[in-house]
């Protein structure tokens, strides 16, 4: 009988997006009887003692850029590159030291390239082994491509939580490029999928819009203050969930608006299915996440970041859901309705991938050991 494995999860940290998508990961891995260590820094290691209480922690940060309020973040990155190859160093001698003494079996590492290690199985996840340029540099999008290629070749897989062909939610960012032999698609990932329907009588009750924050600051902050501007004298309520684990579990009321630093998983959940309109970022996490709920939403792009102009683009396209920019933020702006319209076959075929890709990740480690 195979003994359960420690297996390290280790998410990239700029923004809680990378952390929240590797809980139905750790579930699932657990529910297969396996050990989960979970390696972050503070703020990521709030929401997973949230969520998935009773686990090993460690305080393992990682590389964070930080965003403009004036420049692209392709070239906040590309400027930061002598601090990211430092950091990729860093975490990579460091993960020697933690598998020693943690005795990891299986590392697991969303988007972080040094997290990899010749004497453990190691997994990749990433959502876009292509990441986007504007177009007077889309040339340019073959060398990351190649050298996107060459850190996944590191690993022992690649998870890239979509589905293949051309039901799928992340376009070209992970289709249409040629990728390595030891590439594995999950299907969506999504926490929601693993939170039951509420007890009627206990479920969040009145009608509201919600707005859902992500990504890092000051672009948070941005978009938060010109929304309550525009909403605190509207009807219906608006609740903005700030995404802040690490505050205290506070609601604040300012005209219309109710504030949450934080809501758990179960209440996240009956907070966004009962809204009559969303709106959110287009991160890749939180799109998951809603097509998981079965709820559209208005897309507004974090100003700057091409990965999320061209999802909200490309959903936009596809009819799933509606998108506006930043900037086009005014009084008298429309929200959509949370009507879905995209095939329900995705769950299903999510539930499938996903249990393959795992069942070959342990099957893996099995025959290495």
């Amino acid at each position: 009988m195979n003994r359960s494995k420690n297996i390290l999860i280790c998410p990239l940290e700029w923004g809680l997006g990378h952390a929240a998508r590797m809980i139905p990961l750790a579930r699932k891995l657990q529910e297969m009887n396996n050990n989960i260590i979970i390696g972050s820094g503070e703020e990521h290691l709030a929401l997973f003692c949230t969520e998935l209480p009773g686990l090993t922690y460690i305080n393992f940060s990682g590389f964070r850029p930080g965003y403009s309020r004036y420049f692209p973040q392709y070239l906040i990155l590309l400027l930061k590159t002598p601090m990211l190859l430092y950091h990729i160093v860093l975490e990579h001698l460091r993960l020697k030291k933690i598998i020693r003494e943690h005795a990891i079996d299986i590392v697991i590492s969303d988007n972080r390239f040094g997290l990899w290690n010749k004497n453990v199985i190691s997994v990749y996840v990433t959502h876009m082994p292509l990441i986007p340029l504007p177009k007077p540099l889309r040339l340019l999008e073959l060398i990351g491509v190649m050298l996107h290629r060459a850190v996944i070749k590191r690993y022992s897989l690649c998870f890239i939580p979509d589905l293949p062909g051309e039901l799928n939610v992340s376009g070209r960012l992970s289709h249409g490029v040629r990728l390595p032999d030891n590439v594995r698609y999950t299907g969506i990932l999504s926490r929601f999928n693993y939170i039951e329907e509420s007890n009627q009588q206990n479920r969040i009750k009145f009608q509201h819009n919600t707005v859902i924050l992500s990504g890092p600051e000051p672009q948070r902050e941005m978009l938060k203050q010109k929304l309550a501007t525009l909403l605190k004298e509207q009807e219906p309520l608006t609740v903005i969930l700030e995404g802040r684990p690490d505050k205290p579990k506070e609601i604040v009321k300012s005209g219309n608006i109710l504030y949450y630093n934080h809501l758990a998983a179960s209440e996240m959940k009956d907070m966004i299915t009962g809204s009559e309109s969303i709106i959110s970022r287009s991160g890749y996490t939180t799109i998951m996440d809603l097509i998981s709920l079965n709820r559209a939403a208005l897309l507004i792009p974090t100003p700057g970041q091409t990965e999320q102009e061209y999802l909200a683009g490309y959903l936009a396209e596809k009819g799933w859901f509606c998108t506006i920019s930043q900037g086009e933020i005014k009084a008298g702006f429309s929200l959509p309705s949370t009507e879905a319209a995209w095939p329900v076959e995705i769950i299903e075929q999510s539930k499938i991938l996903l249990s393959e890709a795992l069942k070959e990740l342990l099957e893996k480690h099995h025959k290495n050991s």
